[in-house]
């Protein structure tokens, strides 16, 4: 695990001088050294350019990716299916559909607004979908088919909003759910860092729980883990991060598909190494699709939610190809 993560953290800084220094107003090499060092004959523009708008960029991509890697694998393990992601537990839904709500039928709501309500609707559906499927106990299998359900409902609740809402708000809307870190700035990533925190601790914590119920309730039980409060624990956790990622970045999906998938690969099924190898991947994959978003068309920028779905679309295909065949 340790070469992994050595390699890993390498193509990460990576990729991080490469977004530090391309962009609308390249910086050559010996000017952003410059500028990261503080030498006196450094160009202001360049500190203005570097400092304001291209790390925080790259620091809050970081801290997104790497949430929704974590989220994820905690998905990916609680429901025993190689295809559940943080949407089953109706993160994105949730969070889509209040986001719409606000900025639809409110005038003008402060900008601040969205993330919370991202959140706060992101949480609502995922509480939802766990009560629901409470009878005399849990189980991922009526988790996945009531968030599908529920899901959908959102879904339908966002696309009514769109329909008649006025068509700047709705754009504002889109662009929301689109998912970018365009507007990343130190403080919106100081406060995703310090929320992270303790939910991160306590999901690395929780890697033998994670490793337990993996093999199933009754597998599990016989361990003496108590499954349901598990389970709850854990969808909770998986909440407060990728809820606060789809907060800070809007939607940028299957990064908690595409990640774990390959942390187990390259590192085997044990939770103590996928979780930071996960968290890598993912924060390679957001730093390296918001690049390619500012770069293939510039100047135009795309959003780094559109080159995920770009990526996670054919992963998605084929991990459902081999479960077909494997069954077959």
């Amino acid at each position: 695990m340790t070469r992994w993560c050595i390699f890993l953290v390498m193509v990460l800084a990576g990729l991080t001088v490469a977004s530090l220094a391309l962009g609308d107003v390249a910086l050559s090499w010996r000017d952003l050294w410059k500028t990261l060092i503080g030498a006196q004959d450094a160009d202001p523009q360049n500190a203005m350019i570097l400092y304001d708008l291209r790390l925080p960029r790259v620091l809050l991509a970081v801290l997104v990716g790497a949430a929704l890697a974590v989220a994820g694998t905690i998905t990916l393990a609680i429901m025993r299916n190689p295809l559940a992601e943080p949407g089953v537990l109706g993160i994105n839904s949730g969070a889509a559909a209040a986001v719409m709500a606000v900025i639809v039928l409110l005038q003008d709501p402060p900008m601040l607004l969205l993330p919370a309500a991202g959140f706060l609707g992101a949480a609502a559906m995922a509480a939802a979908v766990y009560l629901l499927s409470w009878r005399g106990g849990t189980s991922s299998l009526r988790i996945i088919l009531i968030g599908i359900g529920l899901g959908s409902l959102a879904s339908a609740a966002t696309t009514f909003l769109s329909a008649f809402g006025e068509i700047g708000d709705v754009q504002r809307a889109m662009i929301w759910l689109a998912g970018s870190v365009y507007d990343a700035d130190l403080v919106k990533v100081r406060f995703l860092l310090a929320w992270l925190i303790v939910p991160l601790a306590l999901a690395w914590m929780a890697t033998r729980e994670l490793d337990l119920i993996r093999f199933g309730d009754e597998t599990a039980k016989s361990f003496g883990q108590p499954v349901d409060r598990v389970r709850g624990f854990m969808i909770v956790l998986c909440t407060l991060i990728s809820g606060a990622a789809v907060a800070a970045a809007g939607l940028i999906g299957f990064v908690g598909l595409v990640a774990p998938h390959v942390a187990g690969r390259l590192v085997g099924p044990a939770h103590a190494r996928i979780l930071p190898v996960a968290a890598l991947c993912g924060a390679i994959l957001v730093v390296a699709a918001d690049l390619v978003g500012r770069l293939i068309i510039a100047p135009i920028q795309l959003p780094a939610g559109i080159v995920t779905g770009l990526i996670g679309a054919p992963f998605f295909a084929s991990l459902l190809w081999k479960r077909h065949h494997a069954r077959g």
